[in-house]
């Protein structure tokens, strides 16, 4: 029987595959990955660079189906006369699924500009861009159909397995402390994703577009106690007829003698994905670094066939500073941060 549900399985992840090719990747660890979330989240952070990994593994359990990796790195430098910066990034993505090795790379450049809202506060109203090339593909050899069966061929007339399209977002956030402590701070953010629709077909059909999808953001982070504090984040996405909101909250508690310059930080906590999966989140930041570990419980539907378990997410940061005065954040008394 366990054979039969994972032949099942591995059909019905096939396809997904195919039938929602329209619809984005997506990360538990969504706070890990903010170029995806929104480009004017590039750059809001402590530091000059800030470099993040996140990879997941779904449903491996059952079958070969969701391996996704994420790259994605920042450089945020002052510019102008005033507390204004802008940010530089890149993101890469990379998707491999189901049986037929559905694989997508993305590359995509990215483009925030930070202006200054306040004279003494940290108050940020940024406006990024992100742009870049997509490939898919996936491998004929892996692909069955009726037809087959009958003799004919693949019975589909398939002249090409991948095909590459340029892509593009846009969006708009506001940052600012909570109050006269500038370690408490909220943001929020919309982003425009894929505004130009490109073509979404390996028949190239005019009429199969990728359909554009709005990404609503917000965080919020404030102390708990001196070595003690909390993290908010959530997210809701609408993509066609396709909806997704997931938030949480993370509990961080100051590890060493200095709580303003602490040995490191343990959090803890948990995010839900509205009908879909409850996600428990471990993370270590031992500066510069941070690790994180997050699983996903099932609760959809799918519960059945696998038996709970959803996929693991591992994530990598690191933030830092740069030695030149003439490009760092270091001294600069506002700067975008979260």
């Amino acid at each position: 029987m366990k054979s039969v549900l994972k032949i099942a399985f591995a059909s019905y992840c096939s396809l997904i595959s195919l039938s929602v090719i329209s619809q984005d990747i997506h990360f538990s660890q969504f706070f890990e990955a903010p170029l995806l979330r929104n480009p004017s989240l590039a750059g809001i952070y402590t530091g000059d660079i800030r470099v993040q990994a996140v990879y997941r593994d779904q449903w491996n359990s059952v079958t070969n189906a969701y391996k996704t990796g994420s790259l994605n790195g920042e450089f945020k430098k002052p510019i102008g006369k005033a507390d204004d910066f802008i940010t530089l990034g890149m993101q890469i993505l990379y998707d491999r699924a189901g049986t037929i090795g559905w694989t997508s790379v993305h590359a995509l450049p990215a483009l925030n500009y930070h202006k200054s809202l306040s004279a003494d506060r940290n108050r940020y109203l940024s406006l990024g861009f992100m742009g870049g090339v997509v490939q898919r593909s996936f491998d004929v050899s892996k692909m069955t159909t009726n037809s087959q069966y009958d003799g004919t061929g693949l019975g589909e007339n398939i002249t090409n397995s991948q095909y590459i399209y340029l892509d593009g977002s846009v969006g708009m956030s506001y940052n600012s402390n909570l109050n006269d402590n500038p370690n408490n701070n909220f943001f929020l953010g919309a982003a425009y994703h894929h505004f130009n629709r490109p073509n979404n077909s390996f028949y190239r059909n005019p009429n199969i577009e990728l359909h554009p999808k709005w990404v609503f953001s917000g965080g919020l982070r404030f102390g708990a106690g001196d070595y003690a504090y909390v993290t908010l984040q959530a997210d809701h996405s609408r993509q066609g007829g396709f909806s997704e909101t997931i938030g949480g909250a993370l509990y961080g508690l100051k590890v060493g003698g200095d709580p303003a310059d602490p040995d490191y930080v343990i959090h803890g906590g948990a995010f839900l994905r509205w009908n879909d999966a409850l996600v428990p989140v471990i993370k270590l930041d031992y500066m510069p670094y941070s690790f994180s570990f997050s699983y996903d419980v099932n609760i959809s539907k799918l519960k059945p066939s696998s038996y709970g378990r959803g996929g693991f997410e591992l994530s990598l940061s690191y933030i830092g500073f740069l030695n030149r005065d003439d490009r760092s954040t270091l001294n600069s008394t506002l700067c975008p941060r979260f």
